[in-house]
């Protein structure tokens, strides 16, 4: 309760100010409340499915967020142009920004989350960490001293003692956070960390922590009202992480017990009260493997993986704020929460987890999303992936009755959702969900580095999809001859194709037999296949007496592959002009993705070894180092920082010595 007095906050029509899926998301329970619904938009997404969708749409600015989805003045006259009385932030971008939310109440509009005061307050790590010592929550031991001068923070770091993690202050969604091995790569580290934590908050201060090995990421979900009352929905575990990112939430927590449960929730719901706080948000925590757990942050929004948590108490979270802000009561107390089975949700990135979890970025030729199970996205065939924002497209969620069903459903999910035209991580994804570590329930965040290499080696039957990609190449060809049976088929000569898979060019040769199936030879290994049904984007086929089908995106020279939810992309290089010289050998250092050069490491003239840093790239909101690939002197620099660049282009040149 605020001043001794709960107003009553009406609003009729809400303003989203992002963009995606969780506009989408906002768009669905607005409109079940009876309200309208206004949707912002960057140049880049002009023709985006929020956009689409909205009952109104208002540019904001061009495609970076610092001149759109960040742009506090921008958004405020987009909701008076639009006549919105209310603000949704959604998660990312403003959704943490006190100045935005004070923003929205001096321009007399309500905003959808909590005052601006709480925001400052727990969005700040080092006050949170404080406040929560004082109220008795266990904190990881760490620095978060005013002084942050590069000697300073070394000395603390030393002090607090290796491996260290480097935090944004202002941060979330692991951008600004370095673990840090050792003192000799902690210089690098902190200014990579303040680069990247100034250029997705504004600002670039950051807080020390002790890295507390192999712990769960748990997560509490919280809510309180403006009339003083405060619950929890219990926990997700969030431990599956790469770049401190996490990939797969679910709930419940198969590390949490009833009592640690209800342990970790009065905690979490006392600093709720305490702050008097309205709205949703989170208290994240590090459990370690004694049951112990420390206190990280508060994250004073929605959360991305809060589908789980609805799927397991019936909920709209949703909802849930827009009737909160509104002024309205909880409309449930603690004892009328109920926890039902297990839900699991993955997020499908554009990035290429074989090359390092790179960002992807272009034109989804295709998208489809299966029936019976929940897919937040906005996406559809034909939409552009801009490589301004989040690499998170979609996010697939499995709910069932135990967590072994839930687990099933959503890997049964993946297979059946297509997406032709840029790379995501949908392999890497049914991968994680099938390790038997992580289907024991024994995932901490230490999961996806134990376990890179088994979770990202090829399929035990990669040669066969490549035979069928190598099929569907030949029989798709314009010019090919009916794939149909008929009574008169006369055999053909074996046809030498080039075709190239993963960077990796392979040679087969491929012809039809005299009763209509189809050879496809490569390394002494032969695949007969017979094909019962061929559409525009599924082939239904025989091979050792199994019928199985895939679905398939033939554009120009290029396939687009999918089998059993795995997807293959082949190019058909029987008539192409030989390539250049790969990059990683004619001294050229190229952008491995669009995006923005924010530190040039070398200058001409120096001498550089292969593999030496050259220049750092960042892209959907996280930083890529490239790397030189000989020894050599420096004899270019083709950008400079601050320069928007495209995949493929020449940033450095490095002559031999």
């Amino acid at each position: 309760m605020r001043n001794g007095s709960v107003q009553h906050r009406p609003f009729f029509k809400v303003l989203i100010a992002n963009r995606g899926e969780i506009a989408l998301r906002v768009m669905r329970s607005a409109r079940k409340l009876g309200l309208g619904v206004v949707a912002v938009y960057s140049d880049a997404d002009r023709d985006a499915l929020h956009v689409q969708q909205a009952d109104q749409a208002v540019r904001v600015g061009e495609a970076l967020p610092a001149q759109s989805y960040l742009n506090i003045a921008a958004i405020i006259a987009a909701a008076k142009a639009s006549g919105a009385d209310a603000v949704h932030p959604g998660y990312g971008f403003l959704a943490e920004n006190e100045e935005f939310a004070q923003a929205c109440k001096d321009a007399g509009l309500v905003f959808i989350g909590p005052s601006p005061q709480a925001i400052e307050t727990m969005g700040n790590k080092a006050g949170a960490k404080e406040i929560m010592k004082k109220a008795g929550v266990p904190v990881v031991p760490g620095y978060q001293g005013a002084d942050q001068g590069d000697e300073v923070m070394l000395a603390e770091a030393r002090e607090i003692g290796f491996p260290v993690m480097i935090k944004a202050v202002a941060g979330g969604g692991g951008r600004g956070m370095r673990l840090v091995a050792d003192a000799n790569s902690f210089p690098e580290a902190l200014r990579s960390a303040r680069s990247e934590a100034k250029a997705a908050f504004g600002d670039p201060t950051v807080i020390l922590e002790r890295a507390i090995q192999n712990p769960r990421h748990i997560e509490i979900q919280v809510f309180g009202d403006s009339h003083g009352n405060a619950i929890h929905l219990g926990e997700r575990d969030c431990s599956v992480q790469r770049r401190h990112q996490k990939l797969i939430e679910e709930a419940p927590s198969t590390a949490v017990t009833p009592d640690l449960r209800a342990k970790m929730g009065e905690v979490a719901v006392a600093a709720v009260k305490a702050l008097r706080y309205e709205g949703a948000g989170t208290l994240e925590f590090l459990l370690d493997a004694s049951g112990g757990f420390y206190f990280m942050e508060m994250n004073t929004r929605l959360q991305v993986e809060h589908p789980v948590t609805e799927a397991i108490t019936g909920l709209d979270l949703v909802e849930l704020q827009l009737r909160v802000a509104r002024g309205e009561s909880l409309p449930l107390k603690q004892q009328d929460i109920r926890f039902t089975g297990h839900a699991i949700e993955v997020r499908l990135c554009s990035e290429d987890a074989a090359q390092d979890f790179m960002p992807q970025s272009g034109r989804m030729a295709r998208w489809q999303v299966p029936d019976g199970i929940r897919v937040e996205h906005a996406l559809q065939s034909g939409s552009e992936i801009p490589p301004f924002y989040d690499s998170m497209i979609a996010k697939v969620i499995g709910h069932g009755a135990t967590r072994e069903e839930a687990r099933g459903r959503l890997i049964v999910g993946l297979e059946q959702l297509t997406g032709f035209g840029v790379t995501t991580n949908q392999t890497f994804l049914m991968s994680c969900l099938r390790h038997p570590g992580f289907a024991k329930g024994e995932a901490t965040t230490a999961f996806i580095g134990a376990h890179r290499d088994e979770l990202l080696a090829p399929r035990a039957d990669a040669a066969f999809d490549m035979a069928l990609a190598g099929l569907l190449l030949y029989v798709t060809n314009p010019q090919a001859p009916s794939w149909r049976r008929g009574r008169s088929l006369a055999a053909t000569f074996p046809l030498p194709a080039k075709i190239e898979i993963a960077g990796h060019a392979l040679e087969l040769e491929v012809w039809r037999e005299r009763d209509g199936s189809y050879i496809v030879a490569r390394d002494g290994r032969q695949d007969k296949f017979e094909i019962d049904q061929l559409d525009l984007d599924v082939i239904r086929f025989r091979h050792d007496g199994v019928m199985d089908s895939a679905k398939f995106l033939r554009d120009g020279d290029r396939l687009h592959l999918q089998r059993r939810g795995i997807p293959l992309a082949a190019t058909d290089l029987t008539l192409a002009a030989p390539k250049a010289a790969a990059s990683n050998g004619d001294g050229k250092v190229r952008a491995a993705m669009n995006g923005r050069v924010v530190a040039v490491l070398v200058k001409p003239g120096d001498r550089v070894t292969a593999g030496q840093p050259v220049m750092t790239l960042e892209a959907m909101k996280m930083e890529h180092v490239h790397k030189a690939g000989i020894d050599g002197v420096v004899a270019a620099i083709d950008v400079a920082e601050g320069e928007q660049v495209t995949t493929g282009r020449i940033v450095a040149e490095i002559g031999a010595e």
